[in-house]
C-alpha cells in the first residue's frame, strides 16, 4: 500500500477524510478504566492533543485465536485499519506526547512509512523476549517497538536498569577492561535493544482467553521514558490489562478501550487492584521478582 497517497492526516479536531469537526468527550469521563469501544471511535470522541501516551499492541494479523474476534484480515485492508487508527492516535498526541507500536519486524516495516508521515520518528526498539525459534527456517527471536513522538521536543527522560550479574557467583558480566571506574554506580543506560525483559510465561501472571500478554515492567519502562506523574496514557488495544496496570503503579492516569467485553471487565479489575509503586526516596520504579527494572536517571541517588 503506497500510504503517502492515502494519507489524510487530522488536525485540530477536523478531519481530512470528511471535513467536519467531530463530537467531543470530556477527557475526565474517560480516565480511570478500559472502555468497550472501537479505538478509532473513541478517538475521535475526544479533543485534539489530550494524552501524552499512546501504546497500541494491536492484533498482529497472524489468526491467533482471541476471544471474541479475528486475527486474519486482507492485508491490504490491515494496513488501511492501521492507517486509520493511527491517524487518529497523531492527532489526540500533545504535542509533547510519544506513541510506542508493538509488532512483528515485517508489519512494522509497512507500518513505518504512515508514521513517517504523522510523527517523528525516534527508535525502533528491538525487544529480545528470549522465546525459542522452532522449525527450519530463521524465525524471528525479536518484537520491534516503533517509538513516535509529536515533536523533536517531546518529553523523554534518559533510563537506566541494574548491570547484569552472574546468577552464581554475583560478578559483573561486563567487563570495563580496566575502566572499572566507568561503571555507573547503580545501572546502565538502557539503548534500543532491551534483552533484560522476558515474555510472561507463567499462568498465574496471565489472563484466560488472552494469547498474546506483555510483561507490565516493559510497559512501565516506556511510561517513564515519556511521562510525568498524572500525564493520561492511553491504551488502544487493551488486551490483558498489562498496560493499565504499569500506568496505575506508575501513577499515571490511564483510558483504556478494547472491543472485547470480556478483556475489558478484565483490564477493570486489574487496574482497580494495582497501586502506585514508589522507591524510598518517593521516585517512581518499575520492580519485577522484587528487583527494579527500571528508574529515570534523574531519579537515580
Amino acid at each position: 500500500m503506497d500510504s503517502h497517497s492515502n494519507s489524510s492526516v487530522v488536525r485540530n479536531g477536523l478531519s481530512s477524510r470528511t471535513g467536519q469537526a467531530r463530537a467531543t468527550t470530556s477527557i475526565s469521563k474517560l480516565v480511570g478504566k478500559a472502555h468497550k469501544a472501537d479505538c478509532v471511535k473513541i478517538m475521535q470522541s475526544m479533543r485534539a492533543n489530550s494524552v501524552q501516551m499512546i501504546f497500541a499492541d494491536p492484533p498482529f494479523n497472524l489468526n491467533k485465536k482471541y476471544n471474541s474476534y479475528k486475527d486474519k484480515m486482507k492485508f491490504t485492508e490491515y494496513m488501511e485499519w492501521t492507517e486509520q487508527w493511527l491517524e487518529e492516535s497523531a492527532r489526540v498526541l500533545k504535542e509533547g506526547g510519544s506513541l510506542f507500536l508493538y509488532n512483528t519486524p515485517k508489519i512494522l516495516s509497512h507500518t513505518t512509512p504512515i508514521l513517517n508521515d504523522l510523527l517523528e520518528f525516534r527508535h525502533w526498539i528491538a525487544w529480545n523476549s528470549n522465546g525459542q525459534p522452532l522449525g527450519k527456517t530463521l524465525q524471528p527471536a525479536h518484537y520491534g517497538i516503533l517509538f513516535y513522538t509529536k515533536t523533536r521536543n517531546s518529553k523523554y527522560y534518559d533510563i537506566r536498569a541494574p548491570h547484569p550479574k552472574c546468577r552464581a557467583c554475583e560478578t559483573y558480566l561486563k567487563d570495563y577492561g580496566g575502566k572499572e571506574h566507568l561503571r555507573h554506580s547503580f545501572g546502565y543506560q538502557i539503548s534500543d535493544v532491551w534483552n533484560d525483559i522476558h515474555r510472561v510465561r507463567h499462568n498465574n501472571r496471565r489472563i484466560d482467553n488472552h494469547p498474546c500478554q506483555l510483561p507490565v515492567h516493559l510497559i512501565e519502562r516506556m511510561i517513564l521514558m515519556t511521562t510525568d506523574e498524572n500525564d493520561i496514557v492511553l491504551d488502544l488495544f487493551c488486551g490483558g490489562g498489562s498496560a493499565a496496570i504499569a500506568a496505575k503503579q506508575m501513577g499515571r492516569r490511564y483510558i483504556g478501550c478494547d472491543i472485547d467485553k470480556e478483556y475489558v471487565n478484565a483490564t477493570n479489575s486489574r487496574y482497580r487492584k494495582a497501586q502506585g509503586v514508589k522507591d524510598m526516596m518517593g521516585a517512581y520504579v518499575s520492580m519485577h521478582l522484587g528487583q527494579v527494572a527500571s528508574i529515570r536517571d534523574v531519579d537515580v541517588v
